[in-house]
């Protein structure tokens, strides 16, 4: 990686993705060296990933995937890094040359990256050469979070979503911006919810494709759309929770072992895109394999698989439901998000809900699975909110 030199931690520097050749060279040699455990004893994913599946996706990795692509095509926008409450916080950055663009700042999650968020960086900020109308421009701002991708990995604990929270509205300070929304599913979502509680200078609303929106105390008596949200969240904390357990508990055992096996770092990632993608039963069919491993080499290049995980550590005392918000929010479900929630709640926990959509397709990686789709409705959420531009940050608009 290159970094321009500073003085100034406040500084923001320049940011160039330069991996190494021995790095590469030492990837696809681990690689070649796997040594794969018997095959699962069931004709399906639940005792993890089929050993012919990882196998595939590995050989991919070893023998025909391109780092050297997906790098320059990070490197096609401009990042930077700057220095706050003490870990260096890698952002890509790119500003609308149409007037009136309002400021977003794009939050991933686990086992997200920046990479999900590549694809809407120019419709966002060039609505008209995607089809769109100029009046529904957007600076972006994608950050990774501490911890994950080119970010610093914290060496102190208590970098929860508050705190990172409070780092994103400092950034989003440093950079000038005044006036500006974010947007987050999964635990970008959790951060960006977080953001809406504190309501910092400047905040006018969010977009969220994962809200957090569970009742503190689930009635006896449920629709059936509130069940079905019972039942998802039991099954995201049961038969998908193995990972999130692992690693809110023991974040650096499980780190260990990615950190030495690319195969193991693949299959710890692939599984999730398995089991919450809107797909036919393959995470292929929702994802193409090269946007997978994008994702998986950026973990594996970073040494971020401990550093990431500690972000449930760190979290661990969390739940589905979150503060009741009083700012403008924009929400859009997912059909295949787990837990996938009802508007009913969704409605009682966002009091100024100005926008609500149910996508025809998509699941909990929706920036990944459907970019098209996360454009238009953070187009859609966020355009109330344009019309009163010259009001105070959280003036109320017309809910939808």
């Amino acid at each position: 990686m290159t970094v321009a030199p500073h003085d100034d931690p406040a500084s923001i520097r320049p940011f160039t993705v330069s991996i190494p050749d021995a790095d590469l060279d030492d990837l696809r040699d681990r690689l070649a060296r796997t040594r794969w455990p018997d095959p699962e004893t069931v004709d399906d994913w639940s005792q993890g990933v089929p050993v012919r599946h990882a196998r595939a996706l590995v050989d991919h990795w070893q023998h025909d995937y391109d780092w050297r692509r997906f790098e320059a095509e990070l490197n096609r926008f401009p990042q930077f890094l700057t220095t706050i409450d003490g870990v260096d916080i890698h952002f890509i950055h790119v500003r609308s040359t149409n007037p009136g663009a309002v400021p977003i700042v794009l939050t991933h999650g686990w086992p997200g990256s920046i990479a999900e968020f590549l694809r809407m960086i120019g419709p966002l900020t060039d609505p008209e050469a995607h089809g769109g109308d100029a009046r529904d421009s957007f600076d972006v701002v994608v950050p990774s979070l501490p911890g994950f991708g080119f970010s610093g990995k914290p060496t102190e604990t208590g970098w929860d979503v508050t705190r990172i929270a409070s780092a994103w509205a400092e950034l989003m300070r440093r950079l000038g911006y005044d006036r500006w929304a974010a947007q987050g599913g999964d635990w970008g979502g959790v951060v960006t919810t977080a953001l809406g509680a504190m309501q910092p200078d400047g905040l006018i609303g969010l977009h969220l494709n994962t809200p957090y929106a569970f009742p503190a105390e689930v009635p006896d008596e449920l629709s059936p759309e509130e069940q079905r949200a019972v039942d998802g969240l039991a099954y995201y904390s049961g038969v998908l929770g193995g990972s999130n357990h692992l690693q809110s508990t023991k974040p650096e055992t499980v780190g260990i072992a990615l950190a030495d096996s690319p195969a193991g770092q693949a299959a710890w990632i692939y599984e999730k895109f398995q089991s919450k993608t809107d797909n036919d039963g393959l995470a292929e069919d929702a994802l193409r394999v090269d946007d997978m491993l994008d994702v998986i080499s950026l973990y594996w290049f970073t040494n971020s698989a401990a550093s990431s995980a500690r972000i449930y550590w760190e979290n661990r005392a969390g739940s589905f439901a979150g503060p009741k918000l009083t700012l403008p929010v924009a929400v859009t479900v997912f059909p295949r998000d787990v837990p996938r929630l009802p508007r009913s709640w969704i409605e009682d926990t966002y009091a100024d809900l100005v926008h609500f959509a149910e996508a025809e397709h998509g699941g909990h990686f929706a920036a990944l699975e459907q970019p098209g789709t996360l454009v238009d409705e953070i187009r859609a959420g966020l355009r109330p909110l344009r019309r009163h531009r010259d009001h105070d940050a959280h003036t109320p608009v017309d809910r939808a």
